[in-house]
């Protein structure tokens, strides 16, 4: 969770409906296809069957997405170079056909000794040698430009997919498919946009070839006449049959032994996202760990992921194995075969050696078209793998979009308040996904410069309320108004810092140079971060290198800098000492005192500087709203308040603010 979240109004003021337009605008020209209907499972199959039907429809999710890269919305140059794939393609078997017969035409010269046809045709080698790499090279630079802004363009179409509407941080709270989102976007799409480009260059490679040198093979062979028991049998186009059978045999044989590979390769890529997620944890968490001296505790989970990742990969080996057994084996016997076919046609006289050499290189390359299958059924596998987990994603951010536009499991409203009230939550309920209830019929209106301390015992949902007041819980009732006019920024209990520099971490969610350096220093000074200012151009990883208490200090800078009109803040001053903490809280109402401040907390202490406190109450079915009563001021900060809050608007009319006042007043 970011620290802003500004809604209806950001800080730079633009209007947050026509931000959020043109973050819509932006994703349509990625992906134009609203996400499919949703799926129910057949009722009539068993869980196996069900699995493998999902399995199944991940596969026609993914290209639900990834073809509209040659869509109206694609890649402008995706046609083009596509054609240009496609025509290298097949100049490229007309060069192997060129060297196919120059291969013929060098052994009948040599076998004749023709010294004068050898010498010529050796001149003639060098031009088909270097045409066919100057081919190779430019299909594989088109290839690879195809594969790189496919994923490009995939990639941002997933991302704005997945960063739109807080979606990155819901993911977390339903259920599904979607561990580790990050690797599957990093990784698995990747390999899921590299390799069809592969495939679909070597199927079209294969079947020109094929269908070229079977030609060959027909033309040069012929019938083969064999004498069995006396008797004459004649096999016609003996070299095409044989090449066929022959690839037919390898490519069963190593889709019934690689039956599995598809499965096993799918658990690796998990295992190793997994494996991935752990390291990256310790490594964000190093701080708390070493603190607490959990390094043995760690190693030993980094172990566990460790092994089950070994495991996979024991079991991925031994599908290599066995394919490699297969294409091995068809790899040797290939040249030899068509030349032991050959070998009595010659040896009567009737076929050259020329001819059979042809014939032995087209029997190769036809073999090697049609064992395909056998050379890439690993990558096709691993391929297969990492479409499902990205799919599985996508399936889930379909999911999120479909509950944006519907009503089904109910969503919170969010519109503008009536007259100068800053904020009102009407008959507002908040749940989970399935429906069961967190908070039930809240009913708030804060006017402007209330400072409202929002209490309850750990898992009342208070948390959860702020959330949804923030725009990030979307399931519920009723509704969330804020005053057209003015901005909202959060303040979470766990700042995010970003990578860079330390001003662009106190600048943050705006750009560094929003601020001129003074303004910066000016802001951490007021926070009691001035011992910071001459390090504030430099790029080092603070998110590791601040405390807590500093990371906090830091969120207070940035309120500061942007001055928004209403502050949330989520267990803010947790990280702080209570003195820390007062003088936090007496700079910001200081230094913003017209500012409307919404506080979550535990501590009592933080009463003082809050004119109202609402407090929830778990209960059966959801918790509740069950008081809301004017603070009054503790004695011991009464004189300090007072000079602080000269400026704090009229209460309203009947609420109960005397300082006289010796308890406070039930809202209820």
């Amino acid at each position: 969770m970011t620290d802003a979240k500004f809604n209806p109004k950001s800080v730079d003021g633009t209007n947050s409906h026509g931000a959020e337009k043109s973050r819509q605008e932006k994703a349509s020209t990625v992906e134009i296809a609203p996400p499919p209907n949703g799926i129910e499972p057949d009722t009539e199959l068993t869980l196996e069957e069900a699995e493998q039907a999902r399995k199944r429809y991940l596969l026609t999710r993914f290209w639900i997405s990834a073809r509209g890269y040659w869509g109206r919305g694609g890649d402008r140059l995706a046609w083009p170079c596509s054609i240009g794939l496609l025509t290298l393609i097949g100049i490229n078997v007309g060069f192997q056909y060129g060297i196919n017969v120059w291969n013929r035409a060098i052994f009948d010269a040599i076998e004749q000794h023709n010294a004068r046809t050898v010498y010529f045709l050796s001149a003639v080698f060098l031009p088909l040698v270097l045409g066919t790499i100057v081919l190779v090279v430019v299909q594989v630079s088109l290839r690879m430009a195809i594969q790189r802004r496919w994923r490009c363009w995939l990639t941002t179409a997933v991302i704005a997919r997945w960063l739109a509407n807080g979606r990155y941080y819901q993911l977390n709270l339903i259920g599904g498919d979607h561990k580790n989102p990050e690797a599957r976007v990093a990784e698995d799409l990747r390999i899921a946009t590299e390799s069809p480009v592969d495939f679909i260059a070597g199927v079209i490679s294969a079947f020109l070839s094929a269908s070229t040198f079977i030609v060959v093979l027909w033309t040069i062979g012929g019938a083969l006449s064999l004498t069995i028991a006396g008797s004459t049998v004649t096999v016609p186009a003996f070299l095409v049959i044989t090449a066929v059978l022959y690839a037919a045999i390898t490519s069963s044989s190593m889709a019934v032994i690689g039956r599995h590979f598809v499965h096993v390769s799918e658990v690796k890529n998990q295992a190793e996202a997994e494996f991935r997620y752990t390291l990256t944890h310790v490594r964000e968490n190093g701080e708390s760990i070493a603190l607490l001296g959990g390094e043995e505790e760690e190693r030993n989970d980094v172990e566990k992921t460790f092994a089950k990742v070994l495991r996979q990969w024991a079991l991925l080996a031994r599908q290599h194995m066995r394919t490699a057994l297969v294409s091995q084996g068809s790899s040797l016997f290939a040249p030899v075969v068509p030349v032991l076919l050959c070998a009595p046609k010659f040896l009567e006289g009737s076929m050259t050696l020329g001819q059979v050499m042809q014939a032995a290189s087209a029997f190769a390359i036809v073999q090697s078209a049609f064992g395909w299958l056998v050379d890439n059924y690993p990558r096709l596998a691993d391929w297969n793998a990492c479409a499902r987990r990205i799919a599985s994603l996508m399936m889930s951010l379909d999911g999120l979009e479909r509950a944006e536009q519907s009503n089904a499991l109910g969503r919170i409203k969010r519109g503008e308040t009536e007259g100068d009230t800053m904020l009102s939550l009407n008959d507002l309920s908040v749940s989970l996904d399935d429906g069961t209830a967190v908070v039930k019929e809240t009913q708030v209106a804060i006017e402007p410069g209330e400072r409202v301390l929002v209490a309850g015992e750990s898992g009342s949902g208070k948390s959860t309320l702020v959330r949804a007041i923030a725009g990030l819980w979307p399931w519920g009732d009723g509704s969330v108004n804020f005053h057209a006019e003015r901005r909202l920024f959060m303040l979470p209990q766990r700042p995010y810092i970003p990578s860079g520099t330390l001003r662009r971490a106190v600048a943050y969610p705006r750009a560094a140079d929003s601020w001129t350096l003074d303004e910066i220093k000016a802001a951490l000074e007021k926070v009691g971060l001035d011992y910071l200012n001459d390090k504030i151009e430099d790029d080092a990883p603070w998110d590791q290198t601040l405390s807590g208490g500093e990371k906090q200090r830091l969120a207070f800078a940035r309120l500061l800098l942007h001055t928004p009109d209403i502050i949330v803040l989520d267990e803010a001053t947790s990280a702080l000492d209570e003195k820390s903490q007062d003088k936090m809280m007496e700079m910001l109402i200081y230094e913003l005192p017209k500012v409307t401040i919404i506080s979550v907390a535990h501590r009592a202490e933080l009463e003082a500087f809050h004119s109202r406190k609402i407090t929830l109450e778990r209960r059966e079915g959801g918790a509740k709203l069950v008081s809301d009563i004017d603070l009054v001021q503790r004695k011991r900060k009464r004189n300090l308040l007072l000079r602080l809050l000269e400026n704090r608007r009229s209460p309203p009319k009947g609420r109960t603010t005397s300082s006289n006042a010796a308890l406070p007043q039930n809202r209820n």
